[in-house]
């Protein structure tokens, strides 16, 4: 599939792209020396690079969702939503923390789940934050970022596509036997 050309408006990311990118974010944070104990992914953007990471890393991701850009198929910010209890398979979160997510954009989420976490989670010792993406706007930088982004661009990223597929579109694309 072609992708439009990216500008500083709109930068468009292919399947390929974006794990080539999770792959240069893991390696960062490898490169760091800095050891972790769990991933915490934030849910829906992070939870890909999440996954990886934790697959990558062989340690325990936990997930906490949170959503802010749900208007428009997702193109305008509104309200920060944060959910009230972080989901893990075994143990409890605590030790250090790589927070993981897609992008920083404003900076709000991870400043409220920072908040979050000295509230509810006395028991994690240091938390260090991991996106693919940090945009100038933000006005929190992450510890581990793959690109910085001056002009802020809206990022097209592969999967949201999903966003306004819905049955039956899909059923008429497996039909067609495409993708598009």
């Amino acid at each position: 599939m072609n992708l439009p050309v990216s500008d500083d408006k709109d930068l468009w990311v292919s399947w390929d792209d974006y794990h080539k990118l999770i792959d240069r974010l893991a390696l960062l944070v490898h490169e760091s020396g800095w050891k972790f104990d769990q991933i915490l992914c934030l849910a829906r953007g992070g939870l890909r690079v999440g996954d990886q990471l934790s697959r990558i890393y062989d340690v325990p991701l936990a997930i906490l969702a949170s959503s802010s850009y749900r208007e428009a198929a997702g193109t305008v910010q509104g309200k920060l939503d944060i959910a009230q209890y972080i989901t893990m398979t075994r143990g409890k979160l605590e030790g250090k923390i790589l927070l993981v997510d897609d992008l920083v954009d404003s900076g709000e989420t991870l400043e409220a789940v920072g908040e979050h976490f000295s509230v509810s989670y006395p028991g994690v010792t240091e938390v260090k934050t991991a996106v693919l993406w940090y945009k100038n706007c933000s006005r929190v930088k992450p510890d581990y970022y793959v690109d910085y982004l001056p002009t802020n661009p809206w990022i097209h990223q592969p999967f949201e596509e999903y966003d306004t597929l819905r049955p039956f579109h899909l059923a008429a694309r497996v039909k067609r036997g495409s993708r598009e």
